[in-house]
């Protein structure tokens, strides 16, 4: 049986993080890892009465909190075979991480990606931004890297140890382009599997706001013309 993991950032997530635990399919996670992000909500306790394992981080981004729960579990004397990054909104469905992890397990894929794009995304789920941001950075990784995607989706699994080769470092708004990119670089085996999408529950803290989307959309672009 593969050891899987779930690493889920959260910041003011009161509302949706204890839905986003319970659908999570029992058996088949092992350890369910909420890295609370500088949440001025109830977060942090709802997550751990729903069974996570909650740690803190105050250093506010995507990326600070999923290296967070990186360095946690390096820290373990067992270290999992799958890491699955998963958002604590509840617009991806935790259910479908059985169809993200199966060509890992089936196919010996090294990294996983739940596309948006080629599955079911409920109207209003996204919004004009995203739609844009998404099909500009995947074109874009598709003319300088032969590489074709079709989402920077949030929900991924990737082998543990392929993780650790990527030395992932973004502590913002770029952790799913960097780690998209690197896997290119590497030559890492990856496929992407059609996921469902809904609406979020709450506010977006990126796309939600202009500050947010520009400040995304400009380290996502950083990154892919990094590596040219």
């Amino acid at each position: 049986m593969n050891q899987i993991t779930v690493i889920i950032p959260a910041f003011n997530e009161e509302n949706a993080i204890g839905n986003v635990i319970r659908d999570i399919p029992a058996g088949v996670v092992h350890k369910i890892i909420v890295v609370n992000n500088n949440s001025k909500d109830k977060t942090a306790e709802v997550a751990e009465k729903a069974g996570a394992i909650v740690l803190h981080e105050s250093q506010q981004g995507y990326g600070y909190a999923c290296l967070k729960g990186m360095e946690f579990v390096a820290q373990q004397t067992e270290k999992p075979e799958i890491i699955v990054f998963l958002d604590a909104d509840y617009s991806d469905f935790p259910e479908e991480i059985v169809e993200v992890i199966r060509p890992i397990i089936e196919q010996d894929f090294d990294m996983v990606i739940g596309s948006r794009a080629l599955g079911k995304r409920a109207k209003g789920s996204m919004t004009p931004q995203q739609i844009f941001g998404n099909w500009l950075a995947t074109n874009l990784i598709r003319i300088f890297y032969k590489v074709n995607y079709t989402d920077l989706g949030p929900l991924r699994a990737i082998k543990y140890k392929a993780l650790l080769s990527l030395e992932m470092e973004d502590k913002t708004y770029g952790w799913t382009v960097e780690m998209q990119l690197k896997a290119a670089k590497q030559k890492l085996k990856v496929c992407e599997v059609p996921v469902s999408y809904r609406e979020r529950i709450g506010d977006s803290k990126i796309s939600g706001t202009v500050k947010g989307t520009i400040l995304a959309g400009y380290k996502i672009l950083s990154w892919i013309f990094k590596y040219l």
